[in-house]
Order: structure tokens, then sequence, then C-alpha cells
């Protein structure tokens, strides 16, 4: 339930718009209605699409059947929590806010708190919602029907078997998770590493404490130690598991999510598991709460969305009594609570300091950001030794400015261990484009200047080492469960063993399934200090038995290896269709959106220049076609040397870097297409016309194949095309949808523009 401060946000003021554009069109559908029904076909019951269109349910079963879709699912309970954000993304260009939350039987309330609190939801939708009128449904007219016919046919010729037809139904891997496994492995006690913990590859990352959650069944706490993991992670703000003392409606539920949270720290006890809380606090606050509190106030919000909320202000001790007192309680209720870590500048509007602009604030703009930082992180320590409790603090130096970091470092409380994103700061080149990693990455394997220094600065100050890695996939491909590139993992965590760093955070939100990635980590972290050719070996022997072991051990090798050409940029990770892959649709004429309206996580559009950061377009381009090559060759290589030998987990394991491949390959051609769209519009001459509408046709025609392809390793395979912070990134239909972007502008763009350059098919 939500607080009287949030609801005071909403009866104050609109949801956020931005700067409220003009929603794109979508014109292989026959209207918007048409898009509608088929988007939330599969994810939403009809009678509550019916509802929402003020529509009968017969009508919008018609309207769905006469372009090919099927019946539509039963939905399992619960599902609908499980994909909201999906369903907010699907809708995003189509609906207002009101339908919106209609679709999901929110109120406007809940839906306000997810896109600015608990999702942070609007800036990964690229910091606008279009301006959009209700949408209504009305008969369709005749020539709405016969393009309906017309996507059936295409739909019907693509996927003869029904495209929203599926063998593995989505989020069946929940309950393959769930399921008790004979998994296991050698006994953990010996590892270098310690602590070892990952996030749950299906839990939510937002209010994952709610009746409706469970993050970590016993079943998948059971194969997560198997893999050899130490420990898992949550994330919830302070207020919702500590008394808030300026509004106790804030905490309304909290003693049930502390239940939750004691039952959850018993399982994993039982399995040999400890569990880490994180947080980033103190939350900021909507303008609203300042009006009776101005003298809490600090800086406002001049990012995600401007003046409309503030920092509680860390320099004032009544804020800084808040944090100590609602460590020390949680500390209390959650005894056995193995750890906290803190991130304390770049997430949220915290602390002052935290965005980078805290001279604005009188109070910590003359402290600094060095005392006010290194301050927050000591008053969680001190709430921690008030408890009586022991419970680790890991402090996270994400988004410290450089020069900030030594000076907070040693002013560090000496029970705290300082954990530092491995890779950042080393340098790459790629297709000639010298760089550095500044994210997540698998494609270079750590450590790099950045954490080696900090690290230094932290022994120094008596303090423990952490690395944060991703073990599992990283942003470079956040829809997969894993990157098999197991060679780079492996060789990174040997780098940390030398480095003799203390432990591992092993995965933000995404790679936490039960991968080979997991294992290799923990075989490289015995004491024996295996090589790491005999990690590998170890891990594909006990996964896919002896006789296939040589040739998983080669592929992992060639998959590491066409990965270190990733075209390394945060703009790729962020702004691109790499998560996307052939789901994202193709623009025959550019859309507007450009530069931050961009986002990976929601609509990429067509912005190749926000995608590609600092390579070249063809640079760009050709070095995901090497990847996606080096790929597919490797693949084709384990099944040639595999002959007959095969077993479901090969099969999954080749479907997964099959998977990887189409996604890199897709991105090539979308910049491709993108690129030859542009250079159609500047062609000089029919001759240059045709090479660009041939090169053109070719690549929608290899869109076509690699969605179609996708959708069946998909139907196979629940757990492609999912990633837990974002939901599924697509589903049947996206990819069903996309062969349908493509035919129109095969059907009507393509033959229009030969028309006008007066050019013949190829």
């Amino acid at each position: 339930m939500l607080s009287s401060v949030l609801t005071m946000v909403f009866c104050l003021g609109a949801l956020p718009m931005g700067p409220a554009p003009e929603p794109v069109a979508f014109p292989h559908f026959p209207s918007p209605v048409h898009a509608c029904v088929w988007r939330n076909w599969t994810l939403v019951p009809t009678d509550r699409i019916a509802s929402v269109l003020d529509a009968e349910p017969e009508a919008i079963l018609a309207l769905g059947r006469s372009m090919g879709l099927s019946e539509p699912p039963i939905l399992p309970e619960g599902q609908l929590a499980q994909s909201y954000i999906t369903i907010i993304r699907r809708n995003w260009h189509l609906l207002p806010y009101e339908q919106i939350a209609a679709l999901l039987d929110w109120s406007l309330e809940k839906l306000d708190y997810a896109l600015r609190e608990g999702d942070g939801l609007f800036w990964w939708m690229g910091n606008y919602k279009p301006k959009l009128e209700p949408l209504h449904y009305a008969p369709p007219s005749d020539a709405a029907k016969a393009r309906a016919s017309e996507i059936a046919a295409v739909v019907g010729n693509a996927f003869p078997g029904g495209v929203d037809q599926v063998e593995e139904p989505p989020f069946d891997f929940v309950r393959q998770l769930s399921q008790p496994s004979s998994a296991s492995m050698s006994p953990q006690e010996d590892s270098l590493f310690s602590p070892r913990f990952c996030f749950s590859y299906f839990g939510p990352f937002r209010e994952p404490l709610e009746d409706e959650n469970n993050p970590y069944p016993d079943a998948y706490l059971d194969q997560l130690a198997a893999s050899g993991v130490g420990g898992v992670w949550l994330h919830e703000p302070l207020y919702k598991l500590a008394p808030f003392p300026w509004d106790k409606a804030l905490a309304e539920g909290m003693e049930e999510r502390l239940a939750r949270m004691r039952d959850l720290v018993a399982r994993a006890k039982q399995r040999g598991l400890g569990v880490y809380l994180y947080l980033n606090e103190p939350r900021p606050m909507p303008m609203a709460f300042f009006t009776e509190h101005p003298e809490l106030k600090g800086i406002d919000d001049t990012g995600v969305i401007a003046g409309e909320l503030a920092t509680l202000c860390t320099s004032i001790p009544s804020v800084q009594a808040y944090i100590r007192d609602g460590i020390a309680s949680l500390c209390r209720e959650v005894p056995d609570l193995t750890g906290i870590f803190t991130i304390t500048a770049s997430e949220s509007y915290t602390n002052c300091w935290s965005k980078y602009n805290g001279e604005q604030c009188p109070r910590c703009g003359p402290r600094g950001p060095v005392e006010v930082i290194a301050e927050v992180n000591t008053l969680f320590a001190e709430g921690i030794e008030a408890s009586g409790t022991v419970c680790d603090l890991i402090v996270w130096d994400w988004g410290w400015s450089t020069k900030w970091a030594e000076g907070i470092i040693k002013r560090l409380p000496k029970t705290a261990a300082l954990q530092s994103v491995s890779e950042w700061g080393l340098p790459i080149t790629r297709g000639g484009v010298a760089g550095a990693i500044a994210e997540y990455s698998l494609s270079a394997v750590g450590p790099g200047p950045r954490a080696t220094r900090h690290w230094a600065w932290a022994r120094e100050a008596g303090l423990k080492t952490m690395a944060k890695i991703q073990a599992g996939t990283s942003w470079e491909l956040g829809s997969v469960p894993y990157i098999p590139a197991v060679e780079n993992v492996a060789q990174h965590v040997a780098n940390l063993r030398d480095a003799e760093v203390d432990g591992l955070m092993m995965s933000w939100t995404l790679g936490g399934y039960p991968s080979p990635n997991l294992e290799a980590v923990t075989e490289i972290g015995r004491v024996s200090k295996p090589s790491v050719d005999e990690a590998l070996q170890v891990v594909a022997t006990r996964r896919f038995g002896k006789k296939a072991a040589p040739a998983v051990t080669a592929a992992w090798k060639g998959y590491s290896a066409a990965l270190r050409e990733y075209p390394f940029t945060a703009f790729a990770l962020y702004r691109s269709p790499i998560h996307l892959g052939p789901a994202n649709l193709l623009w025959a004429k550019p859309t507007t959106y450009r530069g931050a309206g961009t986002m990976a996580f929601a609509y990429p559009f067509d912005d190749l220049k926000a995608w590609r950061g600092p390579y070249p377009p063809e640079v760009f381009a050709t070095q995901f076609e090497i990847v996606a090559r080096g790929f597919r060759e490797t693949l084709s290589a384990l099944k040639k040397s595999l002959g007959e030998e095969s077993s479901p987990a090969l099969i999954l394991e080749m479907g997964v870097a099959e998977a990887c491949a189409i996604h890199f390959q897709s991105i090539a051609n979308q910049s491709r297409f993108v690129m030859e769209r542009d250079a159609l519009a500047e062609a000089k001459n029919a001759a240059e016309a045709k090479t660009s509408i041939d090169t053109l046709e070719s690549l929608l025609h290899d869109e076509i194949a690699l969605a179609v392809r996708l959708r069946a390793l998909q139907s196979h395979d629940s757990r492609l095309g999912f990633e837990a912070a974002c939901q599924y990134f697509y589903v049947a239909t996206d990819l069903g949808e996309k062969v349908i972007n493509c035919q129109d502008i095969l059907a009507r763009w393509i033959p229009a523009q030969r028309s006008a350059w007066k050019v013949e098919d190829k």
C-alpha cells in the first residue's frame, strides 16, 4: 500500500510527462486498437483488454483472430505481477496513463510510484510519455479488415504452428528453478573468496518482500548453493523496513516485510548462504513532504524528474539519526542478516553530493563530497554496531568521482569492506577505436586500473576488498540467462585471485542463473588454485559429461574470443537495440526520437548516432558482425565435434549461444538498415539508389529470418528475452510483430522506392 506522502505526490500534480512528444505510429497495423490487441494478447486477460478499450470481449477476440492469433492463453495467477514492466513498455506509445493503469488493474498512485520511486521506470522509458488520447474500440473498417487478413497470411506463412503458440510458456523457468534438483558439487568451505553473492535470476528488483513475490524459493537456493554461490541479495528502501519518523504511514506493511526477510534469511542460512541487502539511502522525498518539513530539505532533483523531488540532507542531525536508528532497528529485527552494501553516488538523489552538485546545499556544500559520503557510510556502520548484531558493511565506490575516492576510503570505518567494479577503466581497442571500459563487461578481462588503485588505498586503510563482477551476463546482452564466454569469466576471476581480492559480488540484477559461468568462478576460487583450463574442464565434465567436455571447453574459448571484439560503449548498452535484438522494429521513415529519448530498455528506435558512441557507423556494424560470426562459427564447430553426442543440457546451452549470435547480428543489421536508409535519402542517381534499395531489401529478409529463428528458440526456452529488473524484453508476439513490420516495408515502401527511382528488383 502506498504511503500518504506518495499519494500526496499524485494528488498535487500529474504523473510525469517530460516533453510529452507525439507518439510514433505503427503503420504495419490497421489501427492503434489492432496494435493494442496484438501486443497484449498473451499478457493481459481478454476481459480486461476489452474493458480498457470499451469493447465486448467477443469483439476483442474477433479482432485478434482476424490477425491470425490463436486462442488467448489462460494466464497463471501472479503472472501479471511478474510482467507489469513488459506491459507498460509495450503500451507506452499506445495508451495514456489511465488506460495503462487499468490494464494492470493498478491505481494511478501505484503507477506513479513505479515510474518515480519504486522502479524509476520513467528514466528507463526515456524521460518522456507520449501525449495520447484514450484509445477506444470501434468496429474495423473494410480497409482495416483487409489489412488484418494480410497480417494473418504473413503470420500463417512465417509461423505455421501459430505465432503465439509456444512449447514452454513465459516464466516456465521459474517453475523449473523452484523444483528440487539433483545438482551438486564439492563443498565450498575451501574458497579463497568470501563472500560470493549474486541476485535472483527472476526475483523483482523492486518490492521483493511483497506477499506475491518470492525471489528465492528453496529449490532455487539449493541450485545456487550447488553452483558454489555463497549468498544472495535483494533491494528495498530503508523506509519500508524501519520506522520513518516524519511519516509513519511510509513504513506501512513493515512488519510483514520484515517477517518475510527473516524467513528468507533462515532458509538461506540452512543452505550455508548469506543474505545481503542493498541500500541507497536516504531516499529523496517529494516536494510536498518538504512543505511540512522544510528544515530537512537538501537539494532539488535536477535530473530524472526535475523539480519534483529533493534530498533529505544528511548534514542534519535528525536525518543522521534516522539513518543510524533505522539501520539499528533493521539489524535487530533481522539479526542474522549477513550484510548490507551501499551505493552513495550516481543512482538516486540520496545525500546532497550523490549527483555531484552538493555545492547547492548550504550545509553539505562547504563540507564537500569526501566528508559527506564518508559520513553517510559511517552512519550505516554505527547503526550496525548499535544493533549488537554481526552484519557486514560493504561500501561500493560506484559513481564516486576520481577526485573523491582516496579521501572517502581513508575515512571509512575499519569494519567496512571496499567494493569496486573490477573491470572499470580497462583500456580497450575495438575496430581500431581506442576507449576504456566504463560499465559492467564480460568482453574485457579485469581487473582495471581504477579498482586496483582503490583496493590499494583500502588495504592501506585496513579495509577488506571486494570485486564487483558480472559472472553470468552483463548489459552487453541482458536478455539471455548467461553469455557462454566462460573463459573470459574464469580468467577474470583468476586475475582477482592473484590480486588477493577478498570477496566477490557476482551480479547486479542480471546474471543470477545457475550457469557454467558461476561454477567456473567457484572452481577458480578453490585453495588449490586450478588453472583456467583445469577449471573449465571440471565444469564442462560435470555439466555435459566427459566425452563432450573437450568440445564444450573449446566452444567457451571461441565465444570468449568473439566477445572480446564487442564494440564496447555505454551508449550501446543503454541506447541500442542490443537487448531487444530482432524484436526492435525497423522504420522506413526516420522517427523524431533522438538522444535520451532512445533507451535500450524500452524503445531504441532508429538513432544509430545514439547507439554507437565513439564508433563510426561502419565500424560499429562491422564489429557486431565479427562478434556474431564468431559465435556462429564456434557453435557450428561445437556441433560438428559433438556429432551424435547430445543431451537436453547441451541443446539448451547451444540455444543460448545461438540466441547471442542472433542478437549480435541483428544490431549489425539494424545499424546497416539506418545507414542505407539515410544513404538512399541522399542518393544522387539511380545507381546509388538501387544499391541502397537492394541492400535494404536483403536486410529486411535477414531480420525476418532472425526473428523467426529467435521465436523458435524462445518457444522452447522461456529464459530467452528475460531479465529480472526489465522482465521480458520480448515475447513471441513481439517477434511476430517484427515479421509483420518487415513484410509491410517490403510490400509497400520498397516497391515505392523502386518506382520513385525507376529501378528494377535485384
